[in-house]
């Protein structure tokens, strides 16, 4: 990979671990802010429901203003809106506090994707794309694998505003990364590892092309988005408050087994790249991949797991979703128009946000009502729904 390109994957992957750090950064402290907030997980469940509502119609706007304005510049806005969301929790650590803070960070998390991956299509080879993508969701899920462990030894060590503190500074850092010189070869073309979404000269942007945009192809893909929200979405929330309440583990294997999860995804992750650059057919790995994972998730609903046990089934589970992460972003590559990859990548990962909205309040509901187990029923259940959207859809590709 040509020197600019790396350079360029190294700070975007960055930003994007930081923007994992922060959609977590609720979710990582579910178990603590009951009692520091004085409210029940389905009113916790609203404010990640705000921010999955407020990312969701920001974020195909986002996508376009990427396209128009130039990358670079919509993801500093919104590190810049998103830390100062958490700084702001930080001050004022009430559940109105949180409210208002969730819906800012919803808009502000809306950049990203839209953002980070108008930067790949533009500076990465073809032959490395998959691997590209890879690493750029690799270093999103360390962000997501770091954050339960480290924001609960905070809130346990200084409490829970001292925690959001920590979250904001990460913002700052990533502010200051995306500062440095952006690769002054960025304008040298694609092969030399150009990134055209980022400051496009006048007249350099293909017109929208609204048909490929409106394709039956893109909102199968928003399906997707949506049923991988909801596969996953309660393990990486919602599943340590579901141990603990229903199987009987103490916060520190929950939050080991959570933690495993996330770790093993962004192993899962890299791995999946490697196949995405050697296989076209992308909707079989991701089939086969969460196939497994569905029956993994169905013995670990089952109960009964000793502690090592349950830990290894985490990372297994999370190993075989992180393997179709690549190739979901090569699918969403491959429907999008040249010059509108921020826009499809924007109102394609708006399921993201779908799901993200519908979920949460769900998964409360199960505990508060002392379901626990229904956590990962439903995350089966949603997994075995995305194994048949995906095999339909390769299916009618071969055809």
């Amino acid at each position: 990979m040509p020197r600019p390109a790396l350079s360029l994957l190294t700070q975007v992957s960055f930003v994007h671990l930081v923007s994992h750090v922060h959609f977590l950064a609720v979710p990582a402290l579910l178990p603590l802010l009951p009692d520091a907030l004085d409210v029940d997980f389905v009113e916790l469940g609203l404010a990640v429901s705000l921010f999955n509502i407020a990312s969701a119609l920001c974020q195909a706007p986002m996508g376009f203003a990427v396209d128009r304005h130039g990358a670079r510049r919509v993801l500093a806005a919104g590190l810049a809106l998103g830390t100062a969301a958490l700084f702001f929790l930080a001050l004022f650590p009430s559940y109105f506090g949180l409210l208002a803070a969730s819906t800012v960070m919803g808009v502000a998390n809306a950049v990203y994707h839209p953002g980070d991956y108008a930067i790949l299509s533009h500076s990465v080879k073809e032959s490395v794309m998959g691997r590209a993508f890879s690493i750029h969701s690799f270093a999103g899920f360390c962000g997501s694998a770091a954050t339960p462990a480290l924001l609960t030894a905070v809130a346990l060590w200084r409490g829970i505003p001292a925690a959001f503190a920590v979250t904001g500074l990460f913002g700052l850092a990533a502010l200051a990364a995306l500062g440095l010189a952006w690769p002054s070869e960025a304008s040298h073309g694609h092969e030399a590892g150009a990134a055209d979404s980022e400051d496009p000269a006048p007249g350099r942007r293909s017109p929208t092309n609204w048909k490929a945009m409106l394709s039956p192809v893109i909102f199968i893909l928003i399906l997707l988005y949506i049923l991988l929200s909801l596969s996953t979405g309660s393990m990486e929330r919602f599943s340590a408050s579901a141990l603990i309440q229903g199987y009987g583990a103490g916060l520190p294997l929950a939050n080991g087994a959570q933690t495993a999860f996330l770790v093993c995804t962004a192993a899962g992750v890299l791995s999946g790249g490697l196949l995405a650059d050697r296989t076209k057919r992308h909707g079989y790995v991701a089939a086969l991949a969460f196939g497994a994972a569905s029956v993994a998730t169905l013995i670990t609903a089952f109960g009964g797991l000793p502690p090592f046990p349950l830990v290894a089934m985490f990372a297994l589970i999370g190993f075989l979703t992180g393997v179709i992460v690549p190739s979901r972003d090569m699918l969403v590559r491959a429907a999008s128009p040249k010059g509108g990859e921020g826009a499809v990548f924007g109102i394609v990962t708006t399921g993201f946000n779908i799901g993200g909205a519908v979920g949460p309040p769900m998964w409360g509901f199960f505990l508060d009502s002392g379901r626990p187990s229904w956590v990962f029923y439903s995350a089966a259940l949603f997994m075995a729904l995305t194994v048949a959207l995906t095999w339909v859809q390769e299916r009618r590709r071969a055809e």
